[in-house]
């Protein structure tokens, strides 16, 4: 059994291992793509694969959609080569439920797989082709809070940005000067409308992305690339749209156990790869049930039914920003944030795993959802918060099944701190003068910190998860001994108030000593981590 336009019409084979198959014509839908390309993507890896990718499929079954989607992919080409073409783009949705049931599906919604890629000029001009399509009617991202920054923590532009900013649209590399091109392509080709949607979980996505999109085009005015005419279009909100969106689905790295099942069920060649560029993807991807997408309505060229995808909500912006609060700052993924470090430095692989025979941090998980998130969630009204939260605790941090890593959670966790933590912070600090009497979350943070010495809490050596910031937080942290708590000065200092890091400075929100303070604790000596977090919890 081949995961292939030709192997998947063996329907018998695939009927008896119990995985279904596209009830539609899938290459039907991949030529009106390539005709008339109606809803692109960028970043093309697991979690659009299994989310995005999910939702289009239910559409295309349900005949609410009949054009596949247009795939791109900026920052790791090689999956382009490894997972996309020699499948014939398709894909293998492995759901898995808290209860150890798993569904099985070929999603054929895939229709092409571009390379953003100026070098390569075939591909380039494919691209260009697509984004002057009057019939493309949406742009949606899912290449992570990281992929939308210009530049570091001192302000100034990274390398690739202020080479793409020199060189011009033509020779554009990153992915906000890819996008940008694009529009000006677009631009040229009729100034049709567009909505670019940023389905990243980063507060106000939209506005990050329009930010980003801006900068570029203002750099390139100065330098001559672009006209005053395509910076209006630019900036016309009712011509190029950045709706905001709240999305929410936990989906770990493809588990090579899957892919033995799968291929003790007769499916040939479906192995998990590692690209050059540390991205670890498969032909199936796993990831859980429960699904959540709330999408400002702002489409000015229109856009498919996304009303009838699968935990799909439309909505106007305040609803949008709610839930992503609620989801992002409140609940979802400050417990994450604070957790999955703490978990790598107790040596515990699985963030299930850890949180359901470990009472302390369980109470810490719902110390920071419920105990400190709540009380300043905002109720977005399509969602209950409390029914959010208990579904979090009872059905989706508990799914052992889904065998999601600590160090996973962990990736590009300095990106995401500002809005996970920072929002709670200024909430408190709002409402009562001091953040001071944060406890889960001034926890997370300096386990968080702790995590980027990189030895664990029995003086083992790890490797950390990729994140921008790994080798600025590792040099600051350097003359910090694990044993000798004297060695702690004033280092963590310019990281705790660093407000591209948190939002705030958080000595002034009362909570940069207290974190401090847990932080020396947790460098006492082996065993130490540990021992604070049963302290405080």
């Amino acid at each position: 059994m081949k995961l292939t336009w030709n192997g998947i019409k063996e329907k018998k084979e695939w009927e008896n291992a119990g995985i279904t198959l596209p009830g539609y014509d899938v290459q039907a839908a991949a030529e009106k793509e390539r005709e008339k390309p109606r809803w692109a993507h960028f970043g093309i890896g697991n979690i659009f694969r299994i989310f995005i990718g999910g939702i289009a499929d239910g559409m295309l079954e349900n005949g609410d959609m009949d054009t596949a989607l247009t795939c791109v992919e900026t920052f790791d080409h090689e999956v382009v080569d490894k997972i996309y073409r020699p499948y014939d783009n398709l894909g293998l949705s492995v759901i898995l439920h808290e209860n150890g049931k798993r569904d099985y599906k070929v999603l054929g919604c895939f229709g092409e797989a571009v390379k953003a890629q100026s070098s390569d000029p075939d591909q380039w001009d494919r691209l260009k082709k697509i984004f002057a399509s009057p019939s493309l009617q949406m742009v949606s991202f899912t290449i992570t809070e990281k992929g939308y920054a210009l530049t570091d923590a001192s302000g100034k532009y990274f390398s690739f940005v202020q080479a793409d900013i020199e060189s011009g649209p033509e020779k554009a590399g990153g992915a906000m000067g890819v996008v940008t091109a694009m529009l000006l392509e677009r631009y040229r080709s009729g100034k049709t409308p567009l909505a670019l949607v940023s389905m990243d979980n980063c507060s106000q996505n939209g506005s990050l992305l329009r930010s980003a999109v801006l900068t570029m085009t203002d750099e390139w005015l100065k330098r001559g690339y672009v006209d005053e005419g395509f910076a209006a279009y630019v900036r016309d909100e009712n011509i190029i749209a950045f709706p905001w969106t709240m999305i929410d689905k936990i989906t770990p790295r493809p588990n090579p156990d899957i892919a033995a099942d799968l291929e003790k069920l007769g499916v040939e060649d479906i192995r998990p790869v590692e690209t050059s560029r540390r991205t670890y993807i498969a032909p199936f991807v796993n990831g859980e049930d429960p699904q959540y997408l709330v999408i400002e309505d702002r489409f000015p060229n229109g856009r498919p039914a996304l009303e009838k995808g699968k935990g799909v909500y439309m909505g106007e912006r305040e609803t949008v920003n709610k839930s992503e609060r609620m989801k992002v700052t409140a609940l979802l993924n400050p417990v994450h944030s604070a957790l999955a470090p703490l978990g790598v430095l107790l040596g515990e692989e699985y963030f299930a795993h850890m949180i359901n025979r470990d009472p302390k941090l369980m109470k810490l998980g719902r110390t920071v959802a419920y105990g400190e998130g709540l009380p300043v969630c905002p109720d977005p009204g399509i969602i209950s918060p409390e029914a959010f939260a208990d579904e979090l605790f009872h059905v989706r941090f508990v799914n052992e099944y889904l065998l999601d890593t600590n160090l996973r959670i962990a990736t590009d966790e300095s990106q995401g701190l500002g809005v996970r933590f920072g929002e709670t912070v200024k909430a408190y600090t709002a409402r009562y003068g001091s953040a001071g009497r944060l406890v889960g979350a001034a926890l997370g943070i300096a386990g968080w910190l702790r995590y980027m010495m990189a030895v664990d809490d029995e003086g083992n050596f790890y490797v950390l998860a990729p994140d921008p910031m790994a080798d600025e937080i590792t040099e600051a942290l350097k003359d910090v001994v694990i044993g000798k708590p004297e060695t702690l000065k004033d280092q963590l200092r310019p990281i705790l108030s660093n407000e591209k890091i948190f939002f705030t400075d958080l000595y002034k929100n009362g909570l940069g000593e207290k974190i401090e303070g847990m932080f020396r604790e947790m460098i006492a000596g082996r065993g130490a981590v540990r021992a604070t977090i049963d302290k405080y919890m």
